[in-house]
């Protein structure tokens, strides 16, 4: 295909909302031979982070930018999102033949139908990520999954533009789209509330670095879980080592953890099975 910079961009691209997701993602975009052309921020750290990510693209109301483009990403809040849709909708905007694709996880092609009514091309592009903000946010975007939902006729579109960013396309059904997230969001925030309660418990045992010393173990524990699943287990729960599991309540409920904590962690040891 040659260098992206060589070829003359394919389309005029705007986003709104130029948050960690929106200037990545238009970013990943220009690197593949597509013009940023316009933003819509608000905060003075949305229109440092347009500056920063994508230099030449103008600052512009939403229904200014929308006349300006063929593809629109809205990146906004999942609670901001249909507000946002069907205020554009409300406008004399041109929507007609306009690529509108959202980063949610939570909305398939639905929530875009006030734009759709009006001849908006619907799509849902959710990347399989977190982003941090930093400039390494670009690189992670390579071989990451994206949950596509699209109508039949646009999912050629939809995959297309996906793969340009570097990542991997994944069907999801519009109707699974509350299930999909819902298992997306378990794994990230229940991986970091058990990470961080496990260096908190480190740390009181007189452990100074617990990431080093839980970064070699984790790494290997999630490995395993994602290539054998519950055989991925081990320790002395797995082996049924009662007396130490006892030793570990134990040392949990004297004080190590929050109140709360510990019987959060109690409940899960009283239903795991024998």
């Amino acid at each position: 295909m040659g260098d992206p910079a060589e070829r003359p961009a394919r389309l005029k691209v705007g986003v709104i909302g130029a948050g960690r997701v929106g200037t990545v993602l238009g970013a990943a975009l220009e690197r593949a031979g597509h013009q940023v052309i316009a933003v819509s921020a608000v905060s003075d750290r949305s229109l440092e982070r347009a500056e920063r990510m994508l230099p030449g693209a103008a600052v512009m109301r939403p229904p200014e930018l929308l006349a300006a483009v063929d593809l629109a990403l809205l990146t906004v809040p999942d609670d901001a999102l249909p507000g946002l849709v069907s205020g554009l909708a409300t406008t004399d905007a041109p929507l007609a033949g306009r690529l509108m694709a959202h980063t949610s996880g939570r909305y398939g092609t639905a929530v875009l139908e006030p734009a759709t009514a009006r001849g908006a091309l619907p799509l849902a592009l959710h990347p399989v990520m977190t982003f941090t903000g930093r400039p390494d946010d670009l690189d992670r975007l390579t071989g990451i999954s994206f949950g596509v939902t699209a109508p039949e006729p646009l999912r050629p579109a939809a995959e297309a533009l996906v793969i340009e960013m570097g990542g991997e396309p994944v069907l999801i059904e519009e109707a699974a789209r509350p299930l999909y997230h819902a298992g997306l969001a378990s794994a990230a925030n229940h991986l970091v509330a058990l990470v961080a309660q496990s260096a908190d418990v480190l740390r009181a045992a007189g452990v100074s670095d617990p990431g080093r010393m839980l970064g070699p173990l984790l790494s290997a524990s999630l490995d395993n879980a994602l290539r054998l699943g519950d055989a991925g287990l081990t320790g002395p729960v797995s082996r049924g080592d009662a007396d130490t599991v006892a030793e570990h309540v134990r040392a949990l409920a004297a004080g190590i953890l929050t109140a709360a904590d510990a019987q959060r962690l109690l409940d899960v040891l009283a239903g795991a099975p024998r």
